[in-house]
């Protein structure tokens, strides 16, 4: 594996070491450098510090861990691939993600999986180990978004106005969800033995990513919140 040491390089030199790198790097030192692995595929990129925005924008397969925080954006528009951050992520994680998966440690900022999409056999997956800022899931047509609320400590796992404009996908919360007011334009339920059972391999990756229990977080119980209409905006519009 190469090493690259990103104390001094910009995000464009940087960024352009890590194309010539081969198939796998490490970046130690990384000082908020942007679009670190933006469209790559191919690739095994661990990064020491804390990357700037849009880490792994457009992702094509490629496979990124950051031992540490990362900044706003990540996994934006990424099509394939796997980020991993053992520490907690910026606003906007996922925008517009369409595949792939980002799993985040502790906790996510705010509209982390706004947009998020899938197509056929393409489900993007957000898994957020603590607790996610508003509007999480805004706009969301596709894919999963996972909240677990470990380090919760009282708080509500998920902040204000979460399923805005939902009109697809899944969200799963663990727990209960008092307290969380949600939208008319959504359903939520508690997860059945089926649901659990679709989901049960994207906690357990997460339990084996970050040294937790897979069987403890299990049995809690979960919710799972669906849009109740392919068309939450249906009585703006004019019909003859």
């Amino acid at each position: 594996m190469k090493t690259l040491y990103a104390k001094d390089p910009d995000h464009r030199a940087l960024n352009e070491a890590v194309r010539r790198a081969g198939d796998s790097v490490r970046i130690t030192g990384c000082l908020g450098q942007r679009f670190i692995g933006a469209g790559m595929s191919g690739i095994r990129i661990e990064i020491d510090g804390i990357p700037g925005n849009a880490l792994g924008a457009y992702l094509n397969g490629a496979e990124i861990t950051v031992d540490g925080n990362a900044q706003d954006a990540v996994g934006d528009t990424m099509n394939g691939g796997r980020i991993v951050v053992h520490g907690s992520i910026g606003d906007a994680a996922g925008y517009a993600m369409r595949g792939g998966e980002i799993f985040v440690r502790d906790d996510a900022g705010y509209r982390a999986g706004i947009h998020m999409k899938e197509y056929r056999d393409k489900v993007p997956v957000l898994v957020i180990g603590g607790c996610a800022g508003s509007f999480l899931g805004e706009y969301q047509a596709g894919g999963v978004i996972l909240v677990l609320g470990l380090n919760a400590d009282g708080r509500r796992i998920v902040g204000d106005f979460p399923c805005t404009g939902m009109h697809g996908g899944r969200m799963v919360l663990r727990g209960t969800c008092g307290g969380i007011v949600l939208p008319p334009q959504v359903t939520a339920r508690p997860a059945s033995p089926e649901d659990m059972e679709a989901f049960r391999p994207y906690i357990e990756a997460y339990a084996a990513l970050f040294g937790k229990e897979a069987g403890e977080i299990l049995d809690s119980p979960f919710t799972v919140v669906t849009p109740d209409s392919a068309n939450p905006y249906r009585r703006m519009y004019v019909e003859n």
